[in-house]
């Protein structure tokens, strides 16, 4: 459904995407992650057709987005960072002028509008200046709009910044709902969002794609995969403990938290032992888990290590 070919876009001497090559087959939610400035937003566009890239393509539903540009953005819903749109506009009007710029008509139009403004909610604000609108409420036009015509692929730039915790959920479970029936990028830099809502997830840093996998592909990755990690209040006696285990290669107590965390040596699983061990000691826990990794630190290796 989506499928770009060493996507490049230079200003003079400054390359902001170089050569990225990726393909989101049908039903999948891609998170594109990055840094600032990585060329997250800069790849978006050009997808949507909104800048025309240096050279490579980007093909939507196999349209070329530069060689057939109309039948391209016709199957796309984008969402630019910041959702922007015609602030003069109430609500009801910037949702019918856009029905009208994607073709709706009739019956089509009365549903696809119905639909849209149930699903975000915007009943309340119709006839209230986009211009006076809350930036949550601002955000659901956006989402409205790009959805209005029913695309089977949807571009996401940052649709969740700057949003409270609630509608942050809101959006989410909105892009949840639609995932099985559409191909969907999200680019982010909220590292939760891959969790909530990405079945795969890309990084990149200084316009290289540098990692291309699975949220749990990813975490395995980390130093953090397959660790244990516990709180107690007698920490001295727990770390000694931890420390004799053969399968553990090192404990580490966070300065902030106390908490501790063996790290298993590679291949090794820790987590019975670690058990077994507290529990011939005598040493009360109050928590304990088994680490699947950290995408934190999975993103701050990769970007650092590509920085350096």
């Amino acid at each position: 459904m989506i499928e770009t070919q060493n996507l490049t876009k230079r200003y003079g001497d400054l390359t902001a995407v170089d050569g990225i090559t990726f393909k989101v087959e049908p039903g999948r939610v891609l998170g594109f992650l990055g840094p600032n400035g990585a060329g997250k937003s800069t790849t978006m566009k050009m997808i949507a057709g909104f800048l025309n890239p240096t050279s490579g393509r980007a093909l939507v539903c196999g349209h070329d987005v530069v060689d057939d540009p109309i039948a391209a953005k016709r199957v796309i819903g984008y969402v630019p960072e910041g959702a922007p749109s015609y602030g003069e506009m109430n609500v009801r009007q910037f949702l019918d002028f856009i029905a009208d710029v994607r073709e709706l008509k009739g019956e089509r139009k009365r549903s696809r509008l119905d639909d849209v403004i149930e699903r975000l909610r915007l009943n309340g604000v119709l006839e209230q200046p986009i211009e006076t609108l809350s930036k949550g409420f601002k955000r659901r036009v956006g989402l409205a709009q790009a959805i209005l015509h029913d695309p089977p692929v949807l571009i996401m730039d940052e649709p969740t910044d700057g949003l409270d915790p609630n509608q942050k959920h809101e959006v989410r479970t909105l892009i949840n709902s639609m995932a099985p029936d559409k191909t969907i990028i999200v680019s982010t830099h909220l590292l939760e969002e891959v969790h909530a809502v990405c079945s795969r997830a890309i990084i990149i840093a200084h316009g290289k794609i540098l990692a291309d996998a699975t949220p749990a592909e990813l975490e395995a990755r980390s130093r953090y995969y397959q660790a244990v990690s516990l709180t107690t209040g007698n920490i001295a006696a727990a770390k000694d403990a931890l420390s004799q285990l053969p399968d553990v290669r090192a404990v580490e107590i966070d300065p902030q938290d106390h908490r501790i965390t063996a790290f298993p040596k590679p291949g090794k699983q820790i987590f019975s032992a670690v058990s077994e061990m507290l529990r011939a000691k005598n040493i009360a826990v109050s928590e304990l888990q088994l680490e699947s990794g950290r995408l934190d630190e999975v993103f701050r290796t990769v970007t650092t290590q590509e920085a350096a």
